[in-house]
């Protein structure tokens, strides 16, 4: 690691969030940082692939390399006073697996709230309530694996974070 390396400070939030944020004060314009992630993925230095759109940067694992855990690299550029940047990090599933997941959770919210509402319903009128009850208390199960398969998927594409991590940190310190 060299001296550049050591003066980025990057902040991170707790390991505990499904997606994992940080970010970077730069010395440096967001245009010139940008035109070096353009630079990088046009001349195709890493193989890594990028996006640009804007002040937005979307970067993910080669092709080869890819599989339903596969994270992606969302990065953003906010332009600060005296010709600084902050970067901002977000690493995430790919879009289709986070509104997959997205949506499995208001499913099983909404089918938790319905046989709550049943469950009430019944026992207001002294009917048997087996099924709502049932339900009730699978649901949250569920609802928590849901969780922790998330948090599988994650580790399984923690090399995947670290490899897209460390090729951002070669961009931004000009060793690529």
């Amino acid at each position: 690691m060299d001296n550049v390396t050591k003066l980025l400070i990057e902040k991170r939030n707790a390991e505990l969030f499904l997606r994992p944020r940080f970010s970077i004060d730069l010395d440096e314009t967001s245009d010139v940082v940008i035109q070096r992630f353009s630079d990088i993925f046009k001349n195709k230095k890493t193989d890594c692939r990028g996006v640009l759109v804007d002040q937005h940067i979307f970067m993910s694992v080669p092709k080869k390399d890819e599989h339903f855990w596969s994270p992606q690299l969302h990065l953003e550029f906010i332009s600060k006073e005296n010709n600084t940047t902050e970067m901002k990090g977000l690493f995430g599933p790919k879009p289709q697996v986070w509104t997959f997941f997205m949506f499995i959770h208001f499913v099983v919210g909404g089918l938790f709230l319905i046989s709550a509402t049943m469950l009430y319903s019944k026992i207001s009128l002294k009917e048997p309530f087996t099924f709502p009850l049932m339900m009730v208390i699978v649901l949250p199960i569920i609802w928590i694996m849901l969780y922790f398969l998330g948090t599988i998927g994650k580790d399984t594409g923690k090399p995947q974070i670290k490899y897209l991590h460390d090729v951002m940190i070669q961009i931004i310190t000009n060793q690529l």
